[in-house]
């Protein structure tokens, strides 16, 4: 079975534009994680009252470049989860095709495609994703390198957040099937099919922002109280505020912990805290992806059909010098 052009081409360009949003918008990303990871304690004081304060207390103490810890990991955790999901993403919804003999693919089955593929990206990068949300909550100017994130705990440690993430598999899932539907509509007026070897249809750059944008806003309000959730279970135990009582730190956090702490400090709406930062973080990163993407994916496709048309050649020519 021959390597999947067209799954490899949406996977790279997907990787690239991932790189590029989450490098973009990191200093954002690090506020948003650290604000999201306070909890209140019932009646207690926050040190975060705004996404804000936290750019204020990095710019008062000088450590500014310190919005910028763990980028190195980010952006590999980010690189290969894209990857892995855009082919995954890709591949299944080509042999979805291919066994069903339909000619699309309908919402209900989009949704399971898409989630399978975010279970297996899930899976890959969770190590990852524990170290690079470690990094970002630990106190500006005390970030430690990736190897002694992922190894000052066990090896099950690092897998912190696995649960709730194979949950939240269900927000790429909306968002992307959310994003195919508005394009396959959007482009069905001027479509045009032409030959297989030809460069895909691609979408304008304002297009594939506004759809990126409107699909990540519909899945990060419905999946966010589960966000919030995940990012506190990931946090570094300096970012979990100092009531021992309230936060007993050596012990293992689970979903039914972290929900019982916003829910006394904070009550209902906690679980909502951050939102407004999250869609903006989530929106621009999303849409900026997607944009990227789209622009540079025709390109991969022509240096991909390039490098393969290179290697048959390269083939026949060996085997007419052999057969000489």
């Amino acid at each position: 079975m021959g390597v999947d052009l067209e799954s490899l081409s949406e996977a790279t360009s997907g990787a690239i534009g991932s790189l590029l949003s989450t490098t973009i918008l990191y200093p954002l990303d690090t506020c948003k994680t650290k604000y999201q990871a306070e909890v209140r304690v019932a009646h207690g004081q926050q040190k975060y009252r705004n996404l804000s304060d936290v750019l204020k207390e990095a710019i008062s103490n000088r450590q500014v470049l310190s919005l910028y810890q763990g980028l190195g990991t980010k952006n590999l955790q980010s690189f290969i989860a894209q990857f892995v999901y855009f082919y995954g993403y890709s591949y299944f919804k080509r042999l979805y095709l291919e066994k069903s003999g339909s000619k699309s693919v309908g919402t209900k089955a989009n949704l399971l495609l898409a989630a399978a593929a975010g279970a297996c990206t899930a899976i890959v990068t969770q190590p990852l994703d524990t170290a690079s949300a470690r990094m970002q909550t630990s106190e500006f100017g005390k970030s430690k390198s990736l190897w002694r994130t992922l190894t000052e705990g066990s090896w099950h440690d690092a897998f912190d957040g696995l649960g709730i993430n194979l949950l939240l598999t269900s927000n790429p899932a909306i968002q992307y099937t959310v994003f195919d539907q508005l394009k396959l509509r959007l482009l069905k007026r001027n479509q045009n099919e032409g030959d297989k070897g030809s460069s895909p249809v691609a979408l304008s750059a304002f297009s594939a922002f506004m759809l990126g944008a409107i699909s990540k806003t519909i899945a990060t309000i419905l999946t966010y109280p589960a966000i919030r959730c995940k990012i506190m279970i990931q946090a570094a135990e300096s970012a979990e505020g100092k009531d021992k009582k309230a936060r007993p730190s050596k012990t293992r956090k689970s979903i039914p912990q972290v929900a019982l702490w916003i829910m006394k400090g904070e009550g209902p709406l906690g679980f909502f805290k951050g939102l407004r930062a999250q869609i903006l973080k989530t929106v621009l990163s999303s849409a900026l992806l997607l944009m990227i993407k789209e622009k540079i994916n025709a390109t991969t496709w022509v240096l991909i059909l390039a490098v393969q048309k290179s290697l048959l050649l390269t083939r026949a020519s060996s085997r007419r010098l052999k057969g000489a």
